[in-house]
């Protein structure tokens, strides 16, 4: 691996309080991420399961982890399984995790090769009333994919086809929507990077540079900094193209006079950050690009107030909202009457910001959480305000990663440049 060896006990801690979830007699199984196809004998970079991940955290695929607390045999309430290495596989893919390798990176004393696994099941089972089994409970997702997990719950059902099965997402989406100290040191060194990509961009960008050559100098100054590269699908787009929410062509060319978006951030050891910001492609800031530029960074930062512990998801929005409003307005996008006059749904508004303003942010880009969880300490969140005015070809949005604290936000991007006057500043250093 390219990161530096993450703490043990992180995962020791995540196994320990998903423990304190479950019911009696209950058994915890959780499958690695296949790896993916593409074409004829190629594949895809493999990706881990993020819940696998936060549990031991291994990133290596054909990995089990069986969890039955309440086994009679101490020996059989926590074990990893993990794909035994050949001669072979080591020349073609490189080494594999050994059992010492795997113990000293998880915290888990007992562990097997995969190979085991069918028979150390049948061994377990039996013994358990209830069996928790992972599936991806997202509100967004879109499941296509059969994944290794989706698999097992068919085989396992059919195998034993009487025991009381139970969903182990909300139990991991009440655990992962808090973050550890250690995952929050993980994330800060995702945003670290990512501010590193971001002001090497600085000196870059001009007229006539492609999208396509600005996402080639972020990877490379994501990837030698022992990132792996990009948490999501880069959004690079200048002038209109802004204006498009998951735009991700990268393939127009920045011309002189227009603004360029960039929601692009790195990951770190399996952690994702989140950044946007918007840019003046030749350096200097038109009068009505900064109005705009400004009206949004300030709805960020009204944002950043309401954030607080105590407030949910629905009311926030709705607030923010309230605030984009009266920004919207001062910049004669909609009239005030005609404001005051509109639905609740607040139709004049979300013709210039129709998205969400802030998402939980962890091992998955938009992390998992418990509909409308109330904030609170310890959580941390996206703060991405936008406004898209489509008739003039100009999209702003800027966004920050800010951890919920007690008595105010800490902002782990506030090392990374967003005043105009300083993004300005170091554009014209050349």
């Amino acid at each position: 691996m390219r990161y530096e060896p993450i703490d043990p006990q992180l995962f020791v801690r995540n196994r320990d309080r998903l423990r304190s979830l479950l019911k009696p007699n209950s058994i915890v199984i959780v499958h690695s991420n296949d790896i993916y196809p593409t074409n004829a004998d190629g594949s895809m970079s493999f990706k881990q399961n993020a819940d696998l991940m936060y549990l031991t955290g291994v990133d290596q695929e054909e990995t089990i982890l069986v969890l039955m607390p309440d086994a009679k045999d101490p020996k059989q309430r926590e074990i990893l399984l993990v794909k035994e290495t050949s001669e072979l596989i080591a020349i073609w893919d490189g080494d594999k995790l050994t059992k010492e390798q795997a113990k000293a990176a998880t915290g888990i004393e007992r562990i097997e090769w995969t190979h085991s696994f069918d028979s150390l099941l049948h061994t377990l089972v039996p013994q358990a009333d209830h069996i928790y089994l992972p599936t991806n409970e997202h509100l967004r997702a879109s499941v296509i994919v059969e994944t290794r997990n989706d698999r097992f719950i068919k085989q396992c059902q059919a195998r034993y086809p009487l025991h009381s099965y139970q969903r182990l997402a909300p139990l991991m989406h009440r655990l992962r929507i808090t973050k550890d100290p250690v995952e929050i040191d993980i994330i800060q060194k995702a945003c670290n990077i990512t501010g590193k990509g971001f002001r090497r961009l600085l000196g870059f960008v001009k007229p006539g540079v492609g999208e396509w050559e600005v996402e080639a100098e972020l990877l490379h100054e994501f990837v030698r900094n022992k990132s792996r590269g990009f948490a999501y699908g880069p959004i690079i787009g200048s002038g209109k193209n802004a204006c498009v929410l998951h735009y991700i062509e990268n393939s127009a060319v920045c011309n002189d006079g227009e603004m360029l978006l960039l929601d692009v951030a790195a990951e770190y050891a399996g952690w994702a950050s989140d950044l946007t910001r918007t840019i003046p492609v030749n350096g200097r800031f038109t009068q009505r690009q900064r109005q705009v530029y400004d009206a949004v960074l300030r709805v960020l930062r009204g944002a950043n107030e309401i954030l607080r512990p105590g407030n949910n998801p629905m009311d926030y929005q709705k607030q923010v909202i309230e605030i984009m409003e009266g920004e919207l307005i001062g910049l004669g996008l909609i009239d005030a009457k005609a404001a005051k006059e509109q639905g609740p749904d607040k139709p004049l508004v979300k013709k210039y910001f129709m998205h969400g303003t802030s998402h939980h942010m962890g091992l998955d880009v938009h992390d998992v959480a418990p509909p409308n969880e109330p904030f609170a300490e310890g959580m941390v969140f996206t703060i991405e305000p936008g406004i898209y005015i489509r008739e003039e070809g100009l999209g702003i949005r800027l966004e920050n990663d800010v951890l919920i604290g007690k008595d105010s936000n800490f902002d782990l991007m506030g090392n990374i440049p967003i005043e105009a006057e300083e993004i300005e500043a170091l554009m014209n250093v050349r």
